[in-house]
């Protein structure tokens, strides 16, 4: 079986999924294989809309009404805890708006909020806004990001494609959490 046939098939499964557990690659990649014309660019859009929303409802539901399940009361442990905390106290609506575009945060945040008396509706809607905004992002970051390697390197097979869109998206996250480790040790100088 062809890339592309795997794509045609279980793409869109493999962007909500991706989009779920893991974020921002998944809905990158969702507009790269849009731009190759795999999948309509509304439907990877679509994927990963959804499955950012899902994830995020799971992990608030997780941090509602399964705080003592194991890997729960794990992510409750984390060092970011006291940051999304004092951020979700200053700013609670902003917060949940945004906690899916902070590094670090974006497994954490909704268990805590699930945590806390922030209403279940109030939630649900600020998440969907949220996952709406998110996921058109990334998956048009993507998709801009094909184009640019098209018209940069002419037109690639799919495979060779694809690797350099992880490796680009490897790079950001790499970068992103070196930046992250680096500013606390900045605070203590």
């Amino acid at each position: 079986m062809s890339i592309e046939l795997l794509i045609e098939n279980y793409g869109l499964l493999a962007i909500f999924l991706g989009a779920a557990f893991e974020g921002e690659t998944a809905a990158f990649l969702g507009g790269v294989i849009a731009h190759r014309g795999l999948l309509t660019y509304w439907a990877a859009a679509s994927a990963a809309i959804a499955g950012s929303f899902a994830g995020d409802q799971f992990w608030f539901f997780a941090g509602r009404y399964a705080a003592r399940w194991s890997l729960v009361r794990r992510l409750l442990e984390r060092p970011a805890l006291a940051r999304v905390t004092q951020l979700l106290e200053t700013y609670p609506t902003g917060f949940i708006l945004a906690f899916r575009f902070l590094v670090g945060l974006r497994t954490i945040s909704p268990v805590v909020i699930g945590t806390t008396r922030i209403s279940t509706g109030k939630f649900v809607v600020l998440n969907a806004v949220a996952a709406l905004v998110w996921g058109q992002l990334f998956t048009a970051l993507g998709y801009l990001f094909g184009h640019g390697i098209q018209q940069t390197l002419g037109h690639l097979p799919l495979h060779r494609h694809l690797l350099i869109a992880v490796g680009a998206a490897a790079f950001v996250a790499a970068a992103a959490l070196a930046v992250r480790k680096m500013r606390p040790s900045a605070g203590h100088s």
